[in-house]
């Protein structure tokens, strides 16, 4: 019998955590018994099982209630929603049980969650749909006119497939003045007729006679079977065959060959001649035997005519007869029993079985299925077993059904297929045994969560890029399946409100990448961070996150932008130049700053154009312009400097400056332009907002401490009534405020840098302005920072 199909619906129910309860009906486990007639057509009603087994329409449906039936075949099936059996096909009692009486057919009743087991019997009734019939159209007996009345002879009985009532039960012959008929019982049970003498018989008055030997069974009506019985009238003999033994018992194997050589049976006769002539012959056999074997009638060798199964006939009884030519005989009794041999391997029979088992539940029934094995002794016992290292058990349930379970949870990440092979061997020799495959697949449920694949990000991406510009990518993995494995990516709120994420960046849901929404600027923002989620499509759903670093990348995007000197005012400050002088003299520093980052903020100065060549150099990193070689008488008093600022970046950019210097004899005597000289310049320069901006800022930033820088100035030039009077620039001892101070050298105010006032005696304005250092001993003082700074003049400064 093959497992019928389960609908998927119902394996998904069954799949849940099964506890295996083994109940036995009621107390002492009864067993429920059904009879039925044999022939009757498929899908005849048989019983109400709801009914026996006292469960409920609805109860029977939930529990998966299914006959199973031993073997390959089924003969019984269940309507689940009104609990009635039928016959799944006609059945015949001869041809499942030959001459057993009563035919029994085993079943059993399967009901799943929770397992139980109710044993089952069918008993198939017989009908009256055979006659009885004689293996021999004659019989031929041969009577001694000797015989005396009252004597029996036993005659040959007919063979009738029907058993009970059904079969022969009565003998009649036809009427005649010489002889009756009893009907006799044989030892197992079989009526056999013995024809009995009533009157003398003369051969040479009748040599033979001819009878009409009936046989009639118990059915409604009966049937009958015929047989001509020729009766020879002999001469006088007055010894009858004897025979050696009266009982034969003999084993024969049942994978004995066809033709091999049972027994020999034998008897002897003390007459003479043809008197004393035997010969052999099977008496009151039955159909079985006269198929199974065949006896040589001259020597009593008993062989084997075809092939014998002990699964189905164990044994066999038969009577043979040793006759003379005198019409006297014997007989003997030979027992043949049939030995097993292990020729059946052991039969598997899966009634449930469940393919699709979900990870993460325990104790979980995968299949039930029967063993069997028709062999007798130890070669019908079986042991079950499948492979090891396998979480699977197999249990022993009732009878011969085993329940193969889940050992405990399974992971499907681990193991999703598991192919397991049920062997079931029997204890004969050699052992045989019969080996099915069951295919396991783990379905997925969602217990792990996206991984990524970094536990953080760090994305570069270059200042001024273009709207929706892929940035990078995250990625996340999840060992599940299907759904359960689907990753959807998300950008989590950020830690601080203040942050606008939303404007910045933007993700693929569906693979994770990065975009950039808007240009990002280095010198507003330069670096922000924030985590993306990563959740599953299973239910519930599981979700991970990663952080996510965006370094924004400084581009060359700002060109320097100088401080100082200041460029484009109505009055530009003109720097003082002792004509004493020497080189190396420090005349004043152009500061410079750029807005960008890295190598793209490196300033380098150059030296463009001069009033003088070779008069001024200026130092490439700092800024600083200095004397190149001594002043003379012959130089002008005026000189003017264009100095080039340029960065590092690529291409780079690059800023000018122009600076004014005036040689002076000391700084009593400063030659500042005319009034008029200097409306002139103001009108013709147009305003730099830059330019203004700048100045704007920095007033208010600086504007209390500028303050108090100026009125310090300002009580310093009262104490110097004369300097203030002819114009001279006083310096004051303060430092530049720590918000302009790079103390690295490359392009801003440095710490020993002071403010400068210039004021101009016509309009009475002032302008504030950055001044070189206050070296008030330059020429006579030969130690200290600026001494060693000089002295590596030659190597650091540039000429043009």
């Amino acid at each position: 019998m093959t497992g019928m199909p389960v609908p998927k619906a119902t394996q998904k129910r069954q799949v849940t955590t099964i506890i295996i309860l083994l109940l036995l009906w009621d107390v002492g486990g009864v067993i429920i018994k059904y009879s039925v007639l044999e022939e009757r057509d498929s899908g005849s009603f048989v019983a109400n099982l709801a009914k026996d087994v006292r469960l409920g329409l609805g109860e029977l449906a939930a529990r998966g209630a299914r006959i199973l039936s031993k073997g390959n075949k089924q003969y019984l099936e269940l309507e689940q929603k009104s609990g009635n059996v039928f016959l799944k096909e006609k059945l015949d009692r001869e041809e499942l049980c030959g001459d057993t009486d009563p035919c029994i057919v085993h079943f059993q009743v399967l009901l799943k969650n929770p397992v139980q087991f109710i044993q089952g019997e069918l008993q198939l009734q017989d009908i009256n749909d055979h006659a009885p019939e004689f293996l021999e159209n004659e019989i031929v007996l041969k009577i001694s006119e000797s015989s005396h009345p009252g004597t029996a002879f036993p005659l040959k009985i007919a063979q009738d497939l029907d058993v009970g009532c059904n079969t022969v039960q009565n003998y009649t012959i036809s009427t005649n003045f010489h002889f009756h008929l009893f009907t006799r019982n044989h030892s197992d049970g079989r009526k056999y007729p013995e024809l009995v003498l009533d009157k003398e018989l003369d051969r040479e008055e009748q040599p033979e006679l001819r009878l009409t030997l009936t046989a009639l069974d118990g059915g409604s009506p009966p049937k009958t079977g015929t047989s001509q019985v020729l009766i020879l009238v002999l001469d006088i003999n007055d010894n009858a065959p004897e025979f050696a033994q009266q009982l034969y018992e003999v084993q024969v194997p049942e994978n004995s060959l066809v033709g091999s050589l049972v027994i020999t049976v034998s008897a002897r006769d003390l007459d003479a001649g043809t008197y004393g002539e035997l010969s052999y012959s099977f008496f009151q056999s039955s159909n079985q035997v006269i198929q199974a074997f065949e006896l040589n009638t001259v020597t009593g060798d008993i062989l084997l005519k075809k092939q014998l199964d002990f699964e189905e006939i164990r044994s066999y009884h038969m009577e043979i007869e040793a006759s003379d030519g005198g019409g006297l005989s014997g007989k003997c009794t030979v027992a043949i029993e049939v030995t097993d041999v292990n020729d059946n391997a052991p039969e598997l029979t899966v009634s449930l079985l469940i393919s699709d088992i979900p990870e993460n539940t325990p104790d979980t029934v995968v299949a039930i299925f029967g063993i069997s094995d028709p062999d007798a002794g130890d070669n019908g016992k079986m042991m079950c077993s499948i492979q090891e290292h396998l979480p699977f058990l197999l249990k022993l349930t009732v009878g011969n059904f085993y329940t193969l379970v889940t050992e405990g949870a399974l992971d499907r990440e681990i193991k999703a297929q598991y192919n397991i092979t049920i062997t079931v061997t029997d204890m004969g020799t050699p052992r045989l045994k019969t080996e099915h495959n069951i295919t396991v697949l783990v379905s997925d449920v969602n217990d792990n969560a996206p991984a990524f694949t970094q536990a953080s990000y760090t994305l570069r991406v270059h200042e001024n890029n273009s709207p929706a510009l892929h940035i990078g990518t995250v990625s996340a993995t999840d060992t599940d399946a299907g759904a359960n494995a689907q990753v959807t990516y998300s950008l989590l709120p950020p830690a601080d409100p203040h942050v606008p994420l939303a404007s910045l960046v933007s993700i693929n849901a569906d693979n994770g990448h990065l975009f950039a929404l808007r240009s990002l600027d280095y010198e507003a923002l330069r670096a922000f961070e924030f985590r993306v989620g990563a959740a599953d499509r299973g239910s519930p759903p599981l979700s991970s996150q990663a952080l996510v670093r965006v370094l924004v990348e400084d581009d060359n995007d700002n060109a320097p932008f100088v401080l100082y000197p200041l460029q484009n005012t109505s009055a530009p400050c003109t720097e003082l130049l002792p004509r004493a002088a020497e080189p190396g003299y420090l005349v004043t520093k152009v500061v410079a700053v750029d807005g960008d980052a890295g190598q793209n903020a490196w300033l380098s100065y150059q030296l463009l154009k001069a009033t003088e060549p070779g008069l001024f150099g200026v130092w490439a990193h700092n800024g600083e312009v200095r004397t190149a070689r001594p002043l003379s008488e012959r130089d002008a008093a005026r000189h003017r400097l264009l100095v080039l600022v340029k960065d590092n970046g690529e291409p780079p950019l690059s800023a000018s400056v122009t600076l004014h210097v005036l040689l002076v004899d000391g700084f009593s005597q400063p030659h500042l332009p005319p009034p008029e000289a200097e409306a002139e310049a103001a009108a013709a320069a147009p305003a730099d907002p830059l330019t203004v901006y700048l100045v704007v800022a920095l007033a208010s930033v600086s504007s209390l401490f500028l303050f108090s820088v100026l009125v310090f100035v300002a009580v310093r030039l009262c104490g110097r009534g004369g300097a203030a009077r002819a114009g001279r620039c006083s310096v004051p001892e303060g430092p530049f405020p720590g918000h302009l101070v790079d103390v690295s050298g490359t392009g801003t105010l440095s710490h020993s840098y002071q403010y400068q006032v210039c004021l101009s005696g016509g309009t009475g304005t002032s302008e504030f302005k950055f001044l070189k250092p206050v070296v008030p001993s330059f020429l006579s003082e030969g130690t200290g920072t600026d001494s060693e700074e000089n002295s590596n003049f030659g190597n650091h400064f540039e000429f043009n």
